[in-house]
């Protein structure tokens, strides 16, 4: 079995394509294998249904060109952290053996988010401990990023994703039922022309922060190692 590189851990189908579309573009296009984990259907979502929902998601996972996806199933808008939802995750973890995972970041307006990012956390973990047993070998992968859903952060990095902005704005559209609702009545905070419009308004601001057309911003909770600083640094410009 070929393991991912890298596996995005996303609350609902979409948050994934929204706040890390851009990196799992590019590093499909530069050769690694890439997948999402949606830990719910998103069924409290004012518009669509689980149907609709699944089938957007096989779109947008063909624009990105995903090696792998799943779904648990877990119910949305009642996210916990309980052993037997960590025991789902660690199965996956441990299955796909992921060199990074995408997760989301601690703080967010919406609680499924956060309690997603506490649930993630200690999954991760415990997948790389041997005494929890689910039938298969612990592993922890060897890095976890951080993206930026809602609250604003401090990036410790960003990626470059200009090149990969296109892909990303595609995969996003393919929920036509969560960002297209132009007929309907009344929109919803992301159902809402402008909230598409702060996603690549976004992009731009932290792209210009790295002198480049879009970025995507990332958070490291720890120190990242550089070992020739004139390489690294050649793109910067005062």
């Amino acid at each position: 079995m070929d393991y991912l590189d890298i596996l995005a851990i996303s609350p609902h189908p979409d948050d994934a394509e929204l706040f890390c579309g851009g990196l799992l573009a590019r590093a499909k296009r530069e050769g690694y294998s890439t997948g999402i984990l949606d830990l719910s259907q998103g069924e409290w979502s004012t518009f669509g249904d689980n149907e609709q929902r699944k089938k957007e998601s096989q779109q947008a996972s063909s624009i990105l060109k995903l090696g792998w996806r799943g779904n648990l199933g877990l119910p949305d808008g009642d996210l916990v952290n309980t052993p037997e939802n960590r025991l789902a995750l660690i199965r996956i973890i441990r299955e796909q053996r992921p060199k990074i995972c995408l997760v989301p970041y601690g703080q967010d307006r919406h609680p499924d988010h956060e309690t997603a990012a506490v649930l993630i956390k200690a999954a991760i973990f415990q997948a790389g401990l041997k005494k929890v047993e689910s039938d298969q070998q612990a592993y922890r992968p060897q890095t976890v990023l951080a993206y930026m859903l809602h609250k604003i952060f401090n990036p410790t990095f960003v990626v470059d994703i200009s090149t990969d902005m296109e892909t990303k704005m595609a995969a996003i559209r393919a929920y036509q039922s969560q960002f297209m609702n132009t007929g309907q009545k009344e929109n919803t905070y992301i159902s809402r022309p402008e909230f598409l419009d702060s996603i690549i308004m976004r992009a731009r601001f932290y792209g210009l922060q790295i002198h480049t057309t879009y970025g995507e911003p990332y958070y490291f909770d720890g120190m990242i190692k550089i070992d020739n600083v004139m390489d690294f640094f050649t793109y910067t410009i005062m």
